[in-house]
């Protein structure tokens, strides 16, 4: 059965640091009041409010109603400036008081929040709008006013001992405002008008946020809760409506629109020379309008994928993060602690918090250690705040303390927990809490990945070129237009029309130019990758990360968890001149159950308290020892309770008088707690490092006296922690030391003075009790994933905190060591830039290091060129996290913070799920390239063969029409093939490469040549050797194009010159089936689309000649790849030279021209907007006001003016 002993333990911390705060004097006994609930709440007071020590808030006469307080003090904050922070920390320097507060302004509803006070039949004291007001500013106001905590809990009807209750559905009873506050209101001699209370809203006229409150639930769980504070989650993104989608993928493409102008003007002139000029009746009917249409109706089916394909990213995206987003804590409920999902936390949850912790929810500290929060992502204060408990504030308000550092129990959703462990109670969730709220109004549309810059960049190029071409192509027709109109038989309309075709022959120069399945077969190949990754548990935080990873030339690893299985045991250890050995027992050794028998009761209970009472873990409903935490604590808390026989760690705990915990300090490897003694001593245990612990000691603990120790002595223990790291084993070492007072003189925390002890003032004269090997077997596979990312060309380097033979050991184990360089965190930090430098190239393990050891290593490797990957386990991480290209964290033992700062989580804290996220991110490229590869093909043959056609052409019309052009669909076939092994056969590609490489552009010319060549030999040399006329010339030229891009695929599955390209086709369903669609929609655009596509219908014999020499591209292919790359790239260097000349000069003054327009353009609109500002108008969100300057980043990080650029 799970329990909450860890929960109680801090609550019983808090109550002694509010007692320690208070020793100068206590309250009045004549303060103390007798509690008693309203009896409509249905359920007797908290057993924690039966306390003999009272809370002494109800009755407050004194001493803050003494002559002695300042009379003019204010209980609320001190009024910020504008435009500061609307959550700024509770701060000032006068004394707070009750008198002069004015409770009707503290819990007044904000203009456009009303509908937050007004609530369907509210079973609790108090509305969502009221709670939120004590975090919407910080305000002691609203804290008070709403009772403080012990109001708090009566009037959401909760405990802050054992939570929520498990079995409440629908609450039978209901507590009111007044019956809460109704001591506060006797008090300050006010009437129920004082106070602004929840509106109370008893028709059904009003619109409820939730299910409606009639009708019976009592199934449901928490019903009315959920009812009235709603969930702890954001509604649903409101989805852009399809129409809008399609407008926005139409109205994006220029091309589009020049092409719906031209086809628009091209149907009005066919219509008109249909039906409104007299043909001759024996002349076949004019279908002149027939193109025009059949151009519509293409540009319709390119909108609609474009629409289709954004609906289904989103879709995609929304599910990706709803999964990123979810995460669990720790909550406590029916006395019971229990993990639950984020969404499912509740308004009166009683939630526990540690570092690392991301808040989720907003709400009042109940007790707790040293809690200190960063509300810098959440309020924008930079300082570490410390949170004090609810009930202590009050006391402290009470006694007119008027340090406000002391005085804040608030606890914001969207802050991280720093330091400490305690709970606190949740009073708002979702779009009533203050993180909520701020992500409500930050909701964001994904950002370009750096492929999809890449890419735009080259479409943009491939736009000047066409547009250059299509502009010359359009210059030459129209001259040879113009030639012909001395004694043309043409007509005005006629003549109109003819133009109207050359306009619509030089666009589609633009259009067979333009990759427009580009920007869809990024997203098809992202999604794709993302879902796959996400069954293979990697969950993708960061899209760019995805593709970024393929090319990672080093992989940074933590040791517990990652390599290892993090299932840890107790196999072996030295107490004294005893021990005994699990892991491989001899005929000397002494098992763990002997060892325990000899044990002196004094030593066992010391062992016991030194385990038990030094941990944050607690006893959970599973795991292999029933207990949860860290998988080091649960090790050694399982060898208490299975070895040292300890019975129950809430038992433990409960019996132990810890008066101090002393959190993970990194920096010395070990954490530490306190325990007052039956003879009124203090006894500090701490555990760690056992070798750093080792040189704190100066004695030996034995079976039963206390042993200075000697050189012989410390040189032996020294050996056995040896001994067990050659063994891969993590040594764990344990000392103490007694103290006559607590905390010792000189040793008081400046942050802290009442409550802490400085941990490094203490480490010193320690007696040394024992050191116990405990063992984390490797991770099946991990040696195989090392060796496949070596022959990929990565470097996988080992950091963790053991010191260096346990690190050298695993590291061995596992293949990362080899004949590199092994350091420690100490001695690396202090090398010089270049020292480091010249190391790391063979720099294997990094051992005793700390998180900025990790951070600066990180650093370091970035500055050398590498794309670093790197995992983290523990808030201290995120530093390292956000300096890599890509952050790994894990998602079962890792904290919220490291999560947040990781680019991918590895759900299941395996190291070869890093593997698959390297196969998949070079799949990705992969795909893209595949995809250019086709398409660039695609594009250079159908705009030679456009033009030159169209040149040729006596009336100047084009082989291959746009309608017959606008496709996509066999690119984007390219897009989904899954990783193979093969695709480890390579280095990573260098971030400087471009994305199409040498080995691509040799396919792209071969291919194109063998196109350009097949195409015009049918089209001038075949009506000698073909009996066909030219409108069966023109169907098989048609014909045979589209085949040739349909077998030119199977080319493009490969991107190198290896010959099989039909490895793993029949596990690639989306390219079988594109292809099978394909090949159906052409058979049936040759036999039913002749009047649209300007075709007629194929026999056997024209249907075998397009599919032969269509076929003969993959031989052909064949011979590209047996030519030589170096050769190729002689040539292209050779011919391409001039061309490159010509277009760097020709780009830049085209950028010059554009960057001058649009300098003109801001000039223009800064002069209005100093109009606009002179006449005293807004005009803010019209275009008239300066937009502000956003730094980007990108090539250059250039400034870019909103809405120029």
């Amino acid at each position: 059965m799970a329990s909450y002993g860890a929960f109680e333990h801090f609550h019983k911390l808090g109550a002694q640091n509010e007692a320690e705060l208070e020793r100068n004097g206590s309250p009045p006994a004549s303060l103390a009041v007798v509690k008693q609930r309203p009896s409509s709440g249905g359920r007797p007071w908290p057993p924690h409010l039966h306390r003999s020590s009272a809370m002494p808030f109800w009755g407050m006469t004194s001493p803050l109603q003494s002559t002695d307080a300042p009379s003019e003090a204010t209980l609320a904050p001190p009024s910020t400036s504008a435009g500061a922070s609307t959550h700024s920390a509770v701060s000032g320097t006068s004394a707070y008081t009750l008198e002069s507060q004015r409770d009707e302004d503290a819990l007044k509803a904000d203009p456009g929040s009303e509908k937050d006070f007004a609530i369907l039949n509210n079973k609790f004291a108090f509305s969502p709008g009221q709670l939120s007001k004590m975090l919407n500013p910080k305000s002691l106001a609203a804290f008070i006013a709403l009772g403080g905590l012990p109001g708090l809990e009566t009037g959401l009807q909760t405990d802050v001992d054992a939570g929520l209750s498990m079995e409440e559905t629908e609450l039978p009873g209901s507590v009111s405002f007044e019956e809460v506050t109704k001591q506060y209101r006797k008090l300050r001699g006010a009437d129920a008008s004082g106070l602004t209370r929840p509106v109370e809203v008893r028709h059904t006229d009003i619109t409820t946020s939730g299910p409606s409150g009639s009708g019976s639930h009592s199934n449901e769980a928490f019903y009315d809760r959920k009812r009235v504070f709603n969930i702890n989650a954001l509604p649903a993104k409101k989805p852009i409506s399809f129409w809008m989608l399609m407008w926005n993928a139409y109205y994006k493409e220029n091309i589009l629109i020049l092409l719906t102008v031209a086809a628009v003007i091209s149907l009005a002139l066919g219509l008109y020379e249909t039906f409104g000029v007299e043909h001759d009746p024996n002349a076949p009917p004019s279908v002149d309008w027939i193109e025009g249409c059949a151009i519509c109706v293409s540009i319709v089916v390119v909108v609609l994928v474009g629409a289709l394909n954004d609906y289904q990213k989103e879709r995609a995206f929304v599910k990706l993060n709803a999964k990123k987003e979810d995460r669990e804590v720790k909550v406590i409920r029916s006395g019971k602690s229990f993990t639950i999902s984020v969404y499912d936390i509740l308004v009166g949850d009683v939630l526990h918090v540690e570092p690392g912790d991301l808040i989720p929810a907003d709400g009042i500290f109940i007790s707790g250690h040293n809690v200190k929060c960063d509300e810098s992502s959440a309020t924008g204060e930079s300082d570490q705040l410390k949170k004090t408990g609810g009930e202590q504030v009050l006391r402290l308000l009470e006694r007119g303390h008027n340090d406000m550092k002391d005085l804040d129990p608030f606890i914001i959703s969207g802050s991280k927990v720093l330091e400490g462990v305690g709970t606190y109670l949740v009073t708002s969730v979702g779009v009533n809490s203050s993180y909520g709220k701020i992500l409500m109004a930050m909701r964001q549309e994904m950002e370009p990945t750096p492929l999809q810059k890449k890419l735009d960049g080259l479409a943009g190029a491939i736009a000047k070129l066409a547009s250059a071409a299509s502009f010359f192509l359009l210059l030459v027709l129209l001259f040879r237009f113009i030639g012909t109109f001395p004694g043309s038989p043409l007509t005005p309309t006629e003549k109109a029309s003819k133009f109207m075709d050359i306009l619509i022959v030089a666009i589609t120069i633009i259009v067979v130019a333009v990759p427009e399945g580009l920007p869809l077969a990024i997203t098809l190949s992202l999604a794709f990758a993302t879902t796959q990754m996400v069954k293979m548990n990697n969950l993708v935080r960061i899209l760019k990360s995805c593709e970024t990873m393929g090319n990672a030339t080093t992989v940074c690893s933590d040791k517990t968890g990652t390599l290892t299985q993090n299932k840890m045991t107790v196999v072996t250890g030295t107490f004294g001149e005893d021990s005994f050995d699990d892991k491989n027992p001899g005929a000397t050794d002494t098992r763990s159950s002997e060892f325990a028998k000899r044990l002196t009761s004094e030593r066992k209970r010391l062992l016991i308290e030194s385990i038990a009472a030094n941990s944050t873990a607690f006893e959970g409903e599973g795991g292999e020892f029933g207990f949860v935490g860290s998988k080091t604590e649960t090790a050694l808390l399982g060898f208490a309770k299975n070895v040292l026989g300890m019975t129950s760690l809430s038992q433990e705990r409960t019996s132990a008088q810890v008066v101090q915990m002393l959190p993970f300090d990194s920096s010395r490897k070990c954490m530490g707690a306190v325990q007052k003694l039956p003879n009124g001593t203090y006894r500090l245990l701490v555990k760690g490092a056992s070798e750093i612990l080792l040189s704190y000691s100066s004695t030996l603990a034995l079976s039963t006296s206390n042993v200075q120790m000697d050189g012989s002595q410390t040189r032996r223990i020294a050996n056995v922690i040896d001994s067990y790291a050659k063994q891969s084993l993590r040594t764990i070492g344990l000392i103490y030391k007694d103290f006559p007072v607590w905390p010792p003189r000189g040793a008081e925390n400046p942050d802290d003075p009442s409550l802490a002890a400085d941990l490094g003032a203490l480490l010193d004269d320690m007696i040394f009790i024992g050191v116990v090997g405990i063992q984390d077997p490797i991770r099946p596979g991990v040696p195989e994933a090392v060796a496949k990312y070596q022959h990929a060309g990565v470097v996988v380097r080992m950091v963790t905190g053991d010191n260096i033979i346990t690190a050298k050991a695993i590291a061995t184990d596992c293949g990362i060591y080899t004949d590199g360089i092994i350091m420690e965190g100490p001695e690396f930090r202090k090398l010089s830039d270049e020292e480091m430098d010249a190391t790391l190239p063979r720099l294997q393990v990094l051992a005793r290091s700390s998180p900025e050891d990790k951070r600066i290593l990180v650093t370091r490797l970035r500055h050398l060129g590498g794309i670093v990957a790197v995992t983290g386990d523990g808030t201290n991480d995120g530093p390292a996290l956000k300096a890599a290209d890509i952050g790994f964290s894990m998602g079962i033992a890792d904290t919220e913070v490291a999560k947040e700062a990781s680019a991918i989580i590895l759900m299941d804290d395996n190291f070869a799920s890093i593997l698959t996220a390297l196969m998949w991110g070079r799949a990705v490229n992969d795909a893209v390239q595949k995809f250019l590869q086709f398409q660039i093909t695609v594009n250079i043959t159908a705009m030679v063969v456009a033009f030159v056609s169209a040149v040729e052409d006596p009336e100047m019309r084009s082989v291959l029409t746009a309608v017959q052009l606008l496709d996509s669909l066999a690119a984007l076939s390219l897009s989904t093939d899954a990783p193979t092994d093969e695709i480890l056969d390579r280095p990573p590609t260098p971030r400087s490469t471009s994305i199409i490489s040498i080995t691509m552009w040799k396919m792209i010319i071969g291919q194109a040549i063998f196109q350009v060549i097949a195409t015009f030999t049918l089209h001038f040399a075949g009506p000698r050797f073909l009996p066909y006329p030219e409108p069966e010339m023109r169907s098989i030229i048609f014909n045979m194009f589209v085949w040739l891009q349909i077998f030119n695929q199977y080319n493009n599955r490969r991107l190198d010159n290896k010959f099989n390209i039909f490895t793993n086709i029949h596990k690639n369903y989306f390219f079988m089936g594109l292809n099978v669609v394909m090949v159906g929609c052409q058979i049936a655009i040759v036999f039913f689309g002749s009047t649209a596509f300007q075709i007629v219908a194929l026999n056997g014999p024209q249907w075998g000649i397009s599919i032969v020499v269509s076929i003969l591209c993959i031989p052909w292919g064949v011979c590209v790849r047996l030519f030589p790359d170096w050769l190729f790239e002689r040539i292209a260097k050779f011919v391409g030279g001039p061309f490159v000349q010509v277009y760097r000069p020709c780009s830049r003054l085209t950028h010059r021209i554009i960057a001058k327009l649009e300098l003109r353009k801001k000039e223009e609109g800064e002069q209005k907007s100093q109009v606009a500002s002179s006449d005293g108008g807004s005009y803010v969100g019209l275009g008239k006001e300066k937009a502000p300057t956003v730094r980007v980043s990108g090539e250059g990080d250039k400034d870019i003016e909103n809405g120029v650029l």
